[in-house]
């Protein structure tokens, strides 16, 4: 019986080693000949294998230790698994299988998180934390990295926990704390008028905030201009001490000159307090019309000036029968009396007594005045008359043409 229970379980062994070993040639076959643990394989029951599911992609700075399989979340809950992770050019890039009911923005970010202190790991999707959500995520998506990263580790939390409690300062607190109690006792209404001051200062300065900013931008355009002319500074430096030796050798005549502008700005005074100041005000109020008046006349007054100087020749049209530097003119004035009488006096009572007078001169016996060669109205003198017999003059008048006196009524000859 011994030799056939020990048969049997040699055959039993063999049995169960052979079906291990097809088992695990169907499990290479399945995986397409590559073994890379059981996160290779999709688990039973992981979120994100289900039907409707869809992918996206999320490029990542640093997968830390998650690996396949791994829960994706959103707001705590489990939505999806990680399918596949590679790397590329320096950036891993990580799939992620989602379900179908999982909506998200297109704008969504992506980062890896600490699911418990045990070390396991999620990678958690969110909306834009600034609120501007835009579109929806969809199957083919790429999250880039620019709204990926990690939040800190266990690891990394403890790791900067140690440097402050050991090289961190932690120790020199309680010398600090001593030294401050020591410099504050005893002040502590100065330091909180101190602080009190500095509170007032601070919050006036926030409230001129715009003004700094403004000043501040002001000089940095001086500067800039400053730098832009440096070569014209630099000349202008170099060119300073010949200028300032200038002024040295001409001090006294500059003392002199201010001296003088101060005894004329006291002449001025006097003559102003002479004249009054009230009626000098009251004259360069009188004066204004008259200014405007001569302001408003314009033009006008130009061309009548340039009429009157340029008189007989107008300076508007001079050009246009004038050619040359210069003209002479020739005026022959004739003013005797028939010529007057004739032009300006024409047909006026003081032309006529003019020409009567004339006539009466020329008749005048032993008159010097010899009469107008050019006049055809003037009776020659007759050397017969010129001793009529007295009875035949009359006494009021000379006779008319008849021989008799002239009537009252009738006009003298001329």
């Amino acid at each position: 019986m011994s030799g056939m229970i020990g048969t049997t379980g040699r055959t039993t062994r063999s049995r169960v080693l052979a079906a291990g070993a097809l088992g695990g040639a169907v499990l290479l076959v399945g995986a397409g000949c590559a073994w890379d643990g059981l996160n290779s394989l999709p688990l039973p029951g992981a979120q994100g294998n289900g039907e409707g599911a869809y992918e996206v992609t999320i490029e990542m700075p640093n997968v830390t230790t998650i690996t396949r399989n791994s829960p994706v979340r959103v707001n705590d809950v489990n939505v999806g698994s990680i399918a596949a992770m590679r790397v590329e050019d320096y950036t891993a890039i990580v799939t992620v299988s989602l379900n179908e009911d999982v909506r998200l923005p297109a704008n969504a970010y992506a980062k890896i998180g600490q699911t418990s202190l045990l070390g396991s790991q999620h990678l958690e999707l969110f909306p834009p934390p600034d609120g501007n959500a835009e579109g929806t995520l969809a199957a083919g998506d790429v999250i880039p990295i620019e709204r990926a990263g990690v939040y800190p580790t266990t690891e990394q939390t403890l790791s900067a926990l140690s440097v402050v409690l050991t090289d961190g300062g932690l120790a020199q607190f309680e010398t600090i704390s001593q030294e401050l109690n020591t410099a504050l006792d005893g002040r502590q209404l100065d330091a909180k008028e101190v602080i009190t001051q500095l509170e007032t200062t601070v919050g006036g300065l926030d409230d001129q905030r715009a003004d700094i900013v403004a000043a501040m931008e002001g000089l940095d355009r001086l500067a800039r201009q400053i730098d832009e002319q440096n070569d014209t500074l630099a000349r202008a430096l170099a060119q300073m001490p010949e200028a300032v030796g200038l002024i040295n050798d001409q001090k006294q005549e500059l003392t002199t000159a201010l001296v003088s502008l101060g005894d004329f700005g006291n002449k001025a005074n006097q003559i102003i307090d002479a004249g009054g100041g009230q009626n000098l005000a009251a004259n360069l109020r009188d004066l204004t019309p008259v200014l405007e008046g001569l302001a408003n006349s314009g033009r006008d007054l130009t061309r009548v000036m340039s009429s009157l100087i340029t008189f007989p020749f107008p300076q508007a049209g001079i050009d246009n029968f004038l050619r040359g530097d210069y003209a002479n003119l020739y005026i022959h004035a004739d003013l005797t009396n028939p010529r007057l009488e004739e032009t300006f006096l024409l047909g006026t009572e003081f032309g006529n007594r003019m020409a009567g007078l004339e006539g009466y001169v020329g008749l005048a016996p032993g008159s010097a005045v010899s009469p107008d060669p050019f006049s055809l109205d003037v009776p020659r003198p007759d050397p017969d008359a010129e001793n009529p017999p007295a009875g035949e003059q009359p006494a009021d008048g000379p006779a008319d043409d008849t021989g008799g006196p002239a009537t009252p009524t009738e006009e003298a000859p001329r």
